[in-house]
C-alpha cells in the first residue's frame, strides 16, 4: 500500500501551458516547495518553543541551575 496522497490545485491554462513549454517536472517542484515550507514552519516552531523555555529559565537562579547540573552528573 502507498504512503503517498496526491494534493492538487488549479491553475491558469497559461500557466499550465508554460509548465509543458519548460519541461518542468511539478512533482518533484511541488514536492520540495512543500518540504522546504514544513522545514521552514518547523523551524519557527522550534524557535518559539525555545524563546519560550528561555523565558522560564531566565527565571531560575544561576546557583540553582549550577547546583542541578552537578547533582545530574554526579548521579551518572
Amino acid at each position: 500500500m502507498s504512503r503517498h496522497v496526491t494534493v492538487s490545485a488549479k491553475i491558469p491554462i497559461e500557466l499550465k501551458r508554460k509548465i509543458v513549454e519548460f519541461g518542468i517536472n511539478v512533482n518533484q517542484l511541488i514536492r520540495r516547495a512543500l518540504e522546504e515550507e514544513v522545514k521552514k514552519r518547523e523551524i519557527e516552531r522550534l524557535k518559539k518553543m525555545a524563546m519560550e523555555i528561555k523565558k522560564v529559565l531566565e527565571k531560575i537562579p544561576e546557583e540553582e541551575l549550577v547546583k542541578i547540573i552537578r547533582e545530574t552528573r554526579e548521579t551518572r
